[in-house]
């Protein structure tokens, strides 16, 4: 199973002292907290894709490839890669680039994104999302596995004997979570591809968690790609950790009271009762987590974060080091002694999809056991597959 951290960089006040990082400064902690992830034996570092203050991380790739070089082990991710907004040509040029310098260790996370000012700063519609989403990524698909692509569709300009550049790691596609809290059509679109299902689910709680993850499975396994045990799932959390549950509290209240994402709103206590948010000792938030596999399944990856909220570094650096140490080693081996054999610890990696050989069901455009034209069920089938016959 692979633990990790993520990161939407936000430019927070600290409300203990009043400082406010410089852009230059948060770019340079979240450089720090992944290497420091590598440190402590974590397998993944994420981060998200903002174009809007208070956020700096606008270009994922040209962080992760900054943070490759540094690294020999950690695989990176993106907490959201924009598949509304972003033109899936740049994507696919994007992370086949950093597929080769960093060798492989590269997935990424697809999200409509919610904020809603960001789709006509690049000239799109947010009412238009969901069709963005399923039309974009059916062509980065083509884009990525097919030597010459032509194409047209409803949101961009048509394509023509257009090869994309670099093509992907040995010729490996790189695998692709869908990250989505309630649009159930994007459930569905992890599931008709067989890919990943993010959810990342910080804000919620585990009862919509369950039923978003429980849809995921069930169309996963409608579509032919194994059991609905079998499909890939991420979940997100959040923690602070102390040696009493006292002083976890103490310390961390006045970044819950005044953070821009819940202050002011529900009180630490509610809060952390309703949502993954776990305020206390290394024991609570490993009893708290190992239940989440009762609820949604045994899962792949869970992401962490740790960073956000004005939280000074040597806070955050101490946060995942208790992490690295003394969490996730006990979830890991919890997790596993759970988990049946037939369901994979891991999520696909570069090396096991290249293990899979030329006909693997991941190289093709299209791998879904599509239904029969008179299933009731296969009314998605031609939105998905709408761009690859024309």
């Amino acid at each position: 199973m692979q633990f990790g951290i993520f990161s939407v960089g936000d430019v927070t006040t600290d409300p203990t002292n009043g400082t406010t990082p410089s852009e230059a400064r948060r770019i340079q902690a979240m450089t720090k907290y992944a290497l420091k992830a590598e440190e402590v034996g974590l397998d993944v570092f994420a981060t998200g894709e903002h174009h809007n203050p208070p956020f700096v991380p606008s270009s994922p790739t040209t962080h992760l490839g900054y943070l490759a070089a540094q690294t020999k082990n950690l695989k990176f991710s993106t907490a959201t890669t924009l598949i509304t907004t972003n033109d899936p040509v740049k994507i696919a040029e994007d992370f086949a680039f950093l597929q080769h310098i960093s060798g492989g260790r590269v997935d990424l996370t697809m999200g409509r994104g919610n904020t809603g000012p960001v789709y006509p700063w690049f000239g799109k519609d947010i009412r238009d999302g969901i069709p963005l989403a399923i039309e974009n990524y059916h062509l980065l698909r083509k884009l990525w596995r097919e030597p010459v692509v032509n194409w047209s569709g409803k949101f961009r300009t048509p394509l023509q004997n257009y090869t994309s550049t670099p093509a992907p790691l040995d010729e490996v596609p790189p695998f692709v979570w869908h990250g989505s809290i309630r649009s159930t059509e994007i459930a569905e679109q992890a599931a008709y591809y067989g890919d990943g299902f993010f959810h990342n689910n910080i804000f919620w709680n585990i009862e919509h968690t369950a039923a978003m993850v429980n849809l995921y499975r069930q169309r996963f396994e409608h579509y032919g790609h194994g059991s609905a045990d079998q499909a890939i799932v991420g979940l997100g959390g959040q923690f602070f950790a102390a040696d009493t549950e006292a002083e976890a509290k103490r310390i961390f209240r006045p970044y819950f009271d005044n953070a821009p994402v819940y202050g002011h709103g529900p009180s630490m206590e509610d809060f952390t009762r309703a949502t993954p948010l776990t305020v206390g000792t290394v024991d609570q938030i490993i009893e708290r987590y190992l239940g989440y596999a009762d609820q949604v399944g045994d899962f792949q990856r869970l992401l962490f974060l740790l960073d956000h909220a004005g939280l000074p570094e040597e806070l955050v650096l101490e946060q995942i080091e208790i992490l690295g140490k003394e969490i996730a080693p006990v979830l890991r081996t919890e997790f596993e002694r759970r988990r049946p054999a037939h369901v994979p610890s891991d999520p696909p990696t570069h090396a096991s999809l290249v293990a899979e050989g030329p006909e693997s069901s991941h190289r093709k455009v299209i791998n879904a056991v599509v239904p029969d034209s008179n299933d009731d069920d296969a009314t998605v089938t031609s939105s998905q597959t709408e761009g690859a016959s024309r």
